[in-house]
């Protein structure tokens, strides 16, 4: 089921849609994209040239993140990836970032904006990531990015990345189910959808209720049951299989609307985390 679904889309940013895979309509072969993996090797500001990564990678971002805060730091990074990002759609490219945290994807959608897209997110994740400096007692930075997206603290890092706020009703949350009382407070009063990952099949209505237009699509390997995925930061138990979140991916890139992936793999290095991820992760080949 999806909560807070509405049937007012905002069809403003239709006409300019990229295609993924097996697109419909399939009327000419123009719409078809290649995929572009980027690796950007870090957690946070911490860079973590040991990560285990499932993709090979095309290109690795690293940057020299100077001194400051994390950040600032961090938009230093960010930067870059937007820029290369920008670059992949302008070759007609379908970016798929692969990171160690949540935060990257703030770098994505800028470069995705950057390139004249604005476009929807379908947020996979066991956490909200809906905190911001106000809310949050751990004071993790990577509990933030989703609220940083639709435009909360753009002091932090979006001002920096020319970021615009994603509406929150172009944001389709799927499968938090380890929320802290102050982002269950934020969701009842937002114009945030959330679904279970099971929900997103073909049939209607979910699929109608998906943001409009191009979509970004992020992926936290923690919306995976922790029992699937060893070593894990944030290990939340009772989620969805490999299998089923396979499927969810599956069925949104059928759309022909994805314009980016991102792939957040937060567990620690070490594990062998990778390996047991690369079946699902064949729906992006």
């Amino acid at each position: 089921m999806i909560a807070g679904s509405s049937p007012r889309q905002n069809k403003s940013s239709r006409s300019r849609q990229p295609v993924f895979g097996d697109a419909r309509p399939r009327r000419s072969a123009r719409y078809s994209r290649a995929v572009r993996t980027l690796a950007v090797p870090y957690h946070l500001d911490d860079h973590l040239p040991d990560l285990d990564l499932p993709l090979a990678a095309a290109a690795v971002i690293t940057a020299d993140l100077g001194t400051g805060d994390p950040w600032t730091r961090m938009a230093v990074l960010y930067s870059r990836l937007a820029e290369v990002v920008a670059g992949a759609i302008t070759d007609r490219g379908v970016p798929v970032v692969i990171s160690g945290d949540c935060t990257t994807a703030l770098g994505t959608v800028a470069g995705l904006q950057r390139a004249g897209l604005d476009a929807g997110v379908v947020w996979f994740d066991a956490h909200g990531d809906l905190h911001t400096p106000a809310t949050t007692s751990s004071g993790y930075l990577g509990g933030m990015p989703l609220r940083l997206l639709v435009g909360a603290c753009p002091e932090l890092i979006g001002a920096s990345l020319g970021l615009r706020a994603v509406p929150e009703d172009q944001v389709l949350l799927v499968g938090a189910r380890d929320l802290d009382p102050p982002e269950v407070s934020y969701l009842a009063g937002a114009a945030i959808r959330t679904c279970d990952v099971a929900a997103l099949d073909l049939a209607e209505p979910n699929l109608a209720a998906l943001p409009s237009g191009p979509l970004y699509v992020h992926l936290d390997v923690d919306v995976i049951d922790c029992a699937e995925i060893p070593g894990l930061r944030f290990p939340a138990p009772g989620g969805p299989g490999r299998a089923v979140v396979a499927a969810a991916l599956r069925t949104l890139l059928r759309t022909g609307r994805v314009a980016a992936v991102g792939l957040a793999c937060t567990w620690q290095p070490g594990h062998g985390a990778s390996a047991t991820i690369r079946s699902l992760l064949a729906v992006l080949a």
